[in-house]
């Protein structure tokens, strides 16, 4: 199983990256399709990865409408292959530049 975080930056790169807003349930819908996720996990169990990615300043929470949270990214995602692991992972120009996986400087 992979890092839920690297595959939650991983959709919003490929599928969000230029949209002015997307949802967790969007978002929680990709991870579902691509079984990179246990199927057991609920959008419940999503809800600490989501806030980890906006403590961090990758986006932030617009709106919330029961379970529903609406983001913004602060700015756009880019990949980045980590000096020591060799993971590709999306960062954002304004986060520190670590890598999500080992904690790297990248």
């Amino acid at each position: 199983m992979t890092d839920v975080s690297l595959e939650i930056r991983n959709i919003i790169f490929e599928k969000f990256n230029s949209d002015e807003r997307f949802t967790n349930d969007q978002i929680f819908t990709e991870l579902q399709k691509s079984d990179k996720i246990e199927k057991s996990l609920t959008i419940d169990d999503m809800e600490k990865y989501f806030n980890e990615l906006c403590d961090i300043g990758i986006m932030r929470n617009i709106a919330q409408n029961f379970t529903t949270q609406w983001f913004k990214l602060f700015d756009p995602l880019e990949k980045t292959t980590c000096p020591s692991c060799k993971a590709e992972a999306p960062i954002n120009k304004s986060e520190e530049k670590s890598c999500p996986l080992c904690k790297a400087a990248i």
